[in-house]
C-alpha cells in the first residue's frame, strides 16, 4: 500500500451480513470504505460507524443499485469522502420471492434476481472501470473488482432456479471483466460463498447445520460466517494473492469438492 494514499473500496450490500463484515476487514487494513445499502437507515449509520471506529473514512451511499442511472452519483458521493477508489465489491445480492417448484417461478422474481444480482454487477463494474482506467494510477495502490457470487453459481437448486440463474450469470460478467481489464491492471475475482450464517440463510441454516455434522455436507464442519468473507476480501482487496485475476474463490468449506 501506498505510504500516502489510502486505498478505498465501494462496498456494495454492505449495511449488515456479509457485506458488512467485507467493510469491516479492509477498514482494519487501512481502507477508507462507502458503505451502501437499499435506503436511509439506522443499520447503515451504524455500519459507517463502525467502519469509523476503525480509525479510517467512512460514508453512507444509500441506494438500490438495480437503478442503472444511479451508479456515478454512487460512486461520486464514495469517491467525495474516500478518495478515488481502488477497489469495487459487488456483494449486494437479493433471493428469490418465494422458494418453490421451478415450473411455478415467476417472471417477477427471475427479472429481480437478474436486475440485482447480474445486471446490477455488470453495469456497476462498467462504470468504476471506465473512471479507473482513465486515472494515471502510478500511485503504488492495487486495484481491483471483487464479486461475491455463490456456490449456487455452479450448484443447480431447483427450489431457487432464478437465483442460480443470476449467481451463473454474474460468474461469467467476473471473467469477462477480468479479460477486459488485465492489461489496465486492474483485477477480478469471484468470491462464491457456500453456506454463511446470514439473515437470507436463516430459514434453512438448522437444516444444513444437520447435514453438514451428520452427512458431511461440507469438508469444513461448520457453517461459514461473514467474517471469514471479510477476511476473504480484504485479502484479494490488497493485492494479497498476487498473479492471479479471473479466478473463482469457493468459499464454501469444500463443499463442492467432488468426492465419491
Amino acid at each position: 500500500m501506498s505510504a500516502t494514499i489510502a486505498h478505498a473500496a465501494l462496498v456494495t450490500g454492505s449495511s449488515r451480513g456479509i457485506g458488512l463484515a467485507i467493510a469491516l476487514d479492509p477498514a482494519d487494513h487501512g481502507f477508507n470504505v462507502a458503505i451502501n445499502g437499499y435506503s436511509e437507515s439506522e443499520e447503515l449509520d451504524a455500519a459507517v460507524a463502525a467502519v469509523q471506529a476503525k480509525g479510517v473514512k467512512a460514508v453512507k451511499v444509500p441506494g438500490d443499485i438495480s437503478l442503472l442511472a444511479r451508479h456515478e452519483q454512487m460512486l461520486d458521493a464514495a469517491e467525495a469522502e474516500c478518495g478515488p477508489l481502488t477497489t469495487l465489491v459487488n456483494n449486494a445480492g437479493i433471493s428469490v420471492l418465494s422458494r418453490g417448484d421451478l415450473l411455478d417461478v415467476t417472471e417477477e422474481s427471475y427479472d429481480r434476481c437478474m436486475a440485482v444480482n447480474a445486471k446490477a454487477h455488470f453495469f456497476l463494474s462498467q462504470a468504476f472501470a471506465r473512471r479507473v482506467v482513465k486515472r494515471d494510477r502510478a500511485d503504488g495502490r492495487f486495484y481491483s473488482i471483487v464479486n461475491v457470487t455463490s456456490s449456487n453459481a455452479t450448484a443447480a437448486s431447483i427450489l431457487r432456479g432464478e437465483y442460480c440463474a443470476s449467481k451463473a450469470a454474474a460468474a461469467m460478467i467476473s471473467k469477462v471483466f477480468a479479460a477486459r481489464l488485465s492489461s489496465e491492471n486492474v483485477a477480478v475475482f469471484d468470491v462464491q460463498p457456500g453456506l454463511i450464517e446470514t439473515d437470507m440463510t436463516k430459514a434453512v441454516s438448522e437444516t444444513y447445520r444437520r447435514r453438514i455434522e451428520d452427512e458431511g455436507l461440507t469438508l469444513i464442519p461448520r457453517l461459514g460466517k461473514p467474517a471469514d468473507m471479510g477476511r476473504i476480501v480484504a485479502t484479494l482487496a490488497t493485492g494479497g494473492l498476487p498473479y492471479m485475476t479471473g479466478q473463482v474463490l469457493a468459499a464454501d468449506a469444500g463443499m463442492l469438492v467432488p468426492r465419491f
